[in-house]
């Protein structure tokens, strides 16, 4: 589980990256949808972790609280992208 942890939270940053460098709106629209889904596997990950008794919830609280922030984030970022598209 934590290397899947892993996996998808550097997938996450590296895909963010590759956002930012796109070559147009819907290219954009594009990488950030797999930054969502990757943000939220990463969340998936993390509740599995404590929830399985592998990891404490406090060792895990304040990265899972801020990992829905930066998803909150991306969501929010993808609805932008798509009402200004128009």
């Amino acid at each position: 589980m934590i290397k899947q942890l892993i996996r998808s939270a550097t997938s996450t940053g590296a895909n963010y990256r590759a956002a930012c460098r796109a070559r147009s709106r819907m290219e954009f629209i594009a990488k950030l949808g797999i930054v969502e889904e990757e943000a939220d596997e990463s969340i998936y990950w993390m509740e599995l972790l404590t929830e399985s008794g592998f990891v404490p919830c406090d060792k895990v609280s304040r990265l899972l609280k801020e990992a829905n922030e930066i998803l909150s984030i991306i969501v929010s970022s993808i609805k932008t992208a798509r009402l200004r598209s128009f």
